[in-house]
C-alpha cells in the first residue's frame, strides 16, 4: 500500500526561507511530503479551519502578528497539531517561551539542516530514515572531530572509557577503551581531574575548567569540559568530556606576565588583548589609571571597559592601521571605572607569532588630561592676548574715526546757530552716538591694555561694601545678597574707579543670571599662592593675593561657552542688551592691576568668579598665623578627590609634613576605606564634587559610621547653598580650591585640635 505523504503547513512569509524549508523536506524524504505555505497569520487560521495537518512549522514574527501571541492563536484553535516554531539566532527566548506554552520544539533559522528538520519531525517518518540520517550525522562529525584539536570522550559511572573521538599525543593512546583516568595518568597528577568527574556524576550538573597535567614531557594545559550522561528515564550513568590543548596559549600567557612584571614600575597604563579584542594583560599603571584591578578584567571585551556607549572612529582606524602597518600612536578619550573620561596618548604594537600571523595587540596609554587641560588654558591666554592686540589697533583707528566726529558735533551749534536751533535734536543725537562710540572704545582698550589710572593703596573692603549697598538698593527683591569680609583683609594697590567698575559689571552679569531670583554672594579672603597653586592655576604666580568672590545661584554657564565669555563682543544676550565687553573689561582691568580671574560654573547650579588682586600690605596678625604650619604627628588624612592632580600634589604635601595619607577616588570608595580603617584615620578631606557618590551623601554616611568623624569639605565652586549644607551633615570647615600648602596644614590644624 502506498505511503500517504506527510501533510505539513508552513507559515512563513519569507520566500527564500520557504524555498530553502522545501528543498531540506525534498532531499531528506524523497518528496513524500505535501508542503503548503502561507504567508500570514490570517491565511493560516482560514486554512486550519479547512484541512487538517500532521505538523506545523511557524515563523513567529509574520507581517500580521509578531511574537508570542502568533503562537498563541494558532495554538488555541489547533492544539492537537504539533507545532514547530522558526526563530532567528536573536529570538531564541522567545522560542522557548513558546515551547512552555505548547510547542513540539524550535528550529534557528541559518542552522536548520535537513536532519535537524527529519529530527523535529521523527514521529510522522519511519524510524529507518531517522536512523539513517543519525548515522549520517555521526559520520559528518566523526570526520569534523578527526580534524579538529578537541579531544571527546564518554565514560560509565566508574569511569572507564567508553567511546572516544580523536587523541592527542600524551593524553590518550589507541588502548584507551575500558581504561580509567588512573590507568593513564601519574596518581600525583589525576586527582583533580576525579574530582571534577565525580563532581559531575554526584551532582549531575555540567562544568567547564581549566586542568593541567605534568609527565615526563612537561606540563600540558586542558581546557577540559564535562557534562552529564543520561538515559532515557535521565537518570545519570556516565559523562561525555571535550577538551582541547591550550598550552601554547597559557605559556605564551605566562611569558607575557613575566615580562610585564616587570613594567609595573612604570605609571604608563600598559595592556595587552587577543585579536577577539579580550583583555589577557592589565598591569599596575592600568590599575591605577583606569581603577579596574587586573583580576576583574582578565577575558573582558576592552572596548567595554574603557569607552562608552559610542565608540570614537579613532579605535576603528587605529585598529586597521595596527593590523597593516604593525603600529599606531594618537590620542583617544577613555571612560574609567567611576565613569570619569581621561586623555591618553595611546601606542598600539601588534605582537606577532613565529610565522608572522597576528597574534595580540600591546597598547600603552600615558595620561595627558591635566597636561591638555594646562595647555587649553595657555591657548585660551594666547587667544585673548591675540584678541586683545587686534582690538587694541581697532580701538586705536575707531578713536580717529570718533574724535573729530564729536569735535564737529560740538562746534556746529557754534558756527551755525540758526541751524542748530532748527536741528537740535539731529545734532543731540550725533553728538551722543559719538560719545557712546567713545565709551565703547575705552572698553575695548580697557581689555586690550588696562586702562592706567590713578593707582593708590586701597582697601578693597570698602569698595565692597559700596557695591553691596548699591546693589541691595536697585536689584529686586528676589534676589537675597550676602556679605562676608574679613576684619584683617588686605590692602591692594589700585585704581578705585576701575575696580568699582569690576565688581558692579560681575554683580550685574550674576543678577541677568537669576531672572527668577536667588542668592547673590560677595565675600574676600587673604589668600598666599605657593607654588602648588601656581602648578594648578596657569596664570597664577607666587605672592600674596587679597581674593575676591562673586557667587550666583543662576542658571550657569555651558562649559562650550565658559571658554569664550573673555572675548570682547561675545555675549549670549539678546540683540540691543548687551554689547558683550563686561567681561573683557574685567579681565582687563585686573590684569592691568598684576591679577588674574578664575571662573567656576556648572549649569544649572550656579557661578562663582574669583578675582585675585597682588597685596600691597599684609597684616601682622595673618602673617603671624601663617608664619609656618607645624608638622603632622604621623595622623592617618584620608583624602578624597577624583582629580588625580589634585590628589598627587595634596598627598606629597601632607607626607612632606609628617603625615600619612589614604587616597579615594570617589564617595564608595571613600566609605569603604573609611570603613576598614576607621579606627586610624584622624580627618577626612572631602571633595563635595564627587562622580558615583557626591560628596554630602558621602559625608552623611561617614557621620552614620562615626558620628566624631572630623571632615574638612573642598570645593571649586563655592556657592553658599554647598557651603551651609556640608555644615549640616558635619563637616567642621571648609577649604576652598585652589588650597595652598599653608592653607592645607592650618585647616588640619584647626580641625585636628578640636
Amino acid at each position: 500500500m502506498a505511503e500517504q505523504p506527510l501533510k505539513i503547513l508552513l507559515v512563513e512569509d519569507n520566500p527564500a526561507d520557504v524555498r530553502l524549508l522545501q528543498e531540506f523536506l525534498w532531499d531528506v524524504t524523497s518528496a513524500q511530503f505535501q508542503l503548503i505555505p502561507v504567508e500570514q497569520l490570517d491565511e493560516a487560521l482560514k486554512i486550519l479551519k479547512q484541512e487538517s495537518f500532521d505538523v506545523i512549522l511557524l515563523d513567529l514574527s509574520l507581517p500580521d502578528s509578531q511574537g508570542l501571541e502568533t503562537f498563541l492563536n494558532i495554538h488555541l484553535q489547533v492544539p492537537a497539531i504539533p507545532i514547530i516554531v522558526l526563530t532567528g539566532l536573536d529570538d531564541e527566548s522567545l522560542a522557548t517561551r513558546a515551547m512552555q506554552e505548547g510547542a513540539q520544539d524550535y528550529l534557528i533559522k541559518g542552522q536548520v539542516n535537513g536532519d535537524l528538520l527529519v529530527r523535529c519531525m521523527r514521529y510522522a517518518i519511519e524510524r529507518q530514515r531517522v536512523e539513517e540520517a543519525l548515522r549520517q550525522s555521526e559520520e559528518r562529525f566523526r570526520v569534523a572531530l578527526k580534524n579538529s584539536p578537541i579531544v571527546v570522550s564518554t565514560q560509565d559511572k566508574e569511569l572507564c572509557y567508553t567511546w572516544v573521538y580523536n587523541t592527542s599525543p600524551g593524553f590518550v593512546d589507541e588502548g584507551i577503551i575500558g581504561k580509567r583516568d588512573l590507568d593513564l595518568i601519574a596518581p600525583d597528577q589525576v586527582q583533580r581531574l576525579l574530582e571534577i568527574k565525580q563532581r559531575v556524576l554526584s551532582t549531575g550538573v555540567g562544568t567547564r575548567e581549566e586542568v593541567s597535567i605534568t609527565t615526563a614531557q612537561g606540563t600540558r594545559y586542558y581546557d577540559l569540559t564535562v557534562e552529564p550522561l543520561r538515559n532515557e528515564a535521565q537518570e545519570v550513568v556516565g559523562i561525555t568530556c571535550a577538551s582541547i590543548d591550550i598550552s601554547d596559549r597559557k605559556l605564551a600567557e605566562e611569558k607575557i606576565r613575566e615580562q610585564a612584571a616587570l613594567l609595573d614600575v612604570t605609571t604608563d597604563a600598559i595592556l595587552v588583548r587577543d585579536l577577539e579584542n579580550r583583555i589577557i594583560f592589565w598591569n599596575r599603571g592600568a590599575e591605577n589609571l583606569y581603577g579596574w584591578r587586573a583580576e576583574e578584567v582578565y577575558g573582558k571585551d576592552a572596548t567595554e571597559l574603557l569607552y562608552n556607549d559610542e565608540l570614537p572612529s579613532e579605535v576603528g582606524t587605529a585598529l586597521l592601521t595596527v593590523i597593516a602597518k604593525g603600529k599606531w600612536q594618537g590620542e583617544l578619550t577613555k571612560v574609567t571605572k567611576t565613569g570619569k573620561e581621561v586623555l591618553v596618548a595611546s601606542r598600539w604594537t601588534l605582537v606577532c607569532h613565529q610565522d608572522g600571523s597576528p597574534k595580540s595587540i600591546l597598547t600603552v596609554d600615558t595620561d595627558i588630561t591635566e597636561k591638555k587641560q594646562l595647555e587649553t588654558q595657555l591657548f585660551r591666554t594666547q587667544r585673548l592676548e591675540s584678541i586683545g592686540t587686534l582690538a587694541s589697533g581697532i580701538a586705536h583707528d575707531l578713536n580717529n574715526i570718533l574724535t573729530p566726529i564729536l569735535a564737529v558735533a560740538q562746534l556746529l551749534p557754534i558756527k551755525f546757530p540758526e541751524v542748530y536751533s532748527e536741528h537740535e535734536h539731529l545734532l543731540e543725537i550725533l553728538e551722543d552716538s559719538a560719545r557712546r562710540g567713545a565709551d565703547l572704545v575705552k572698553q575695548v582698550l580697557s581689555f586690550a591694555r588696562g586702562v592706567e589710572g590713578k593707582r593708590m593703596t586701597l582697601q578693597v573692603k570698602h569698595l565692597i561694601k559700596e557695591v553691596v549697598k548699591i546693589v541691595k538698593q536697585t536689584f529686586p527683591k528676589s534676589i537675597e545678597v550676602i556679605m562676608d569680609l574679613p576684619q584683617n583683609l588686605w590692602t591692594v594697590c589700585g585704581d578705585s574707579t576701575q575696580l568699582h567698575q569690576v565688581l558692579m559689571n560681575l554683580c550685574v552679569n550674576a543678577r541677568d543670571a537669576m531672572p527668577s531670583g536667588g542668592t547673590l554672594t560677595i565675600t574676600a579672603e587673604n589668600l598666599v599662592i605657593d607654588e602648588n597653586y601656581a602648578r594648578m592655576h596657569l596664570e597664577a604666580k607666587v605672592g600674596s593675593y587679597a581674593v575676591i568672590t562673586i557667587s550666583d545661584t543662576g542658571v550657569g554657564i555651558p562649559p562650550e561657552i565658559l571658554e569664550r565669555i573673555f572675548e570682547p563682543f561675545f555675549t549670549t544676550k539678546e540683540l540691543g542688551k548687551g554689547t558683550g565687553l563686561g567681561l573683557s573689561t574685567v579681565i582687563g582691568i585686573v590684569k592691568s592691576h598684576g591679577g588674574f580671574v578664575n571662573v567656576y560654573s556648572k549649569v544649572g547650579q550656579g557661578t562663582s568668579f574669583k578675582i585675585y588682586l597682588p597685596a600691597a600690605q599684609e597684616t601682622e596678625t595673618e602673617l603671624a598665623q601663617e608664619l609656618e604650619p607645624l608638622a603632622g604627628k604621623g595622623e592617618l588624612i584620608m583624602v578624597v578627590d577624583d582629580e588625580p592632580a589634585i590628589k598627587e600634589i595634596t598627598k606629597a604635601s601632607l607626607e612632606a609634613y609628617n603625615y600619612k595619607t589614604l587616597i579615594a577616588s570617589d564617595g564608595i570608595e571613600a566609605i569603604a576605606l573609611y570603613a576598614q580603617n576607621r579606627n586610624h584615620i584622624s580627618a577626612v578631606l572631602m571633595d563635595m564634587m564627587l562622580p558615583s557618590l557626591d560628596g554630602i551623601t558621602a559625608i552623611r554616611t561617614l557621620q552614620k559610621i562615626n558620628p566624631k568623624v572630623k571632615i574638612v569639605a573642598t570645593s571649586g565652586l563655592m556657592s553658599t547653598s554647598k557651603l551651609a549644607e556640608a555644615a549640616t551633615v558635619g563637616a567642621k570647615t571648609f577649604l576652598s580650591k585652589p588650597y595652598t600648602v599653608k592653607e592645607l596644614l592650618l585647616t588640619l590644624q584647626k580641625v585636628l585640635n578640636t
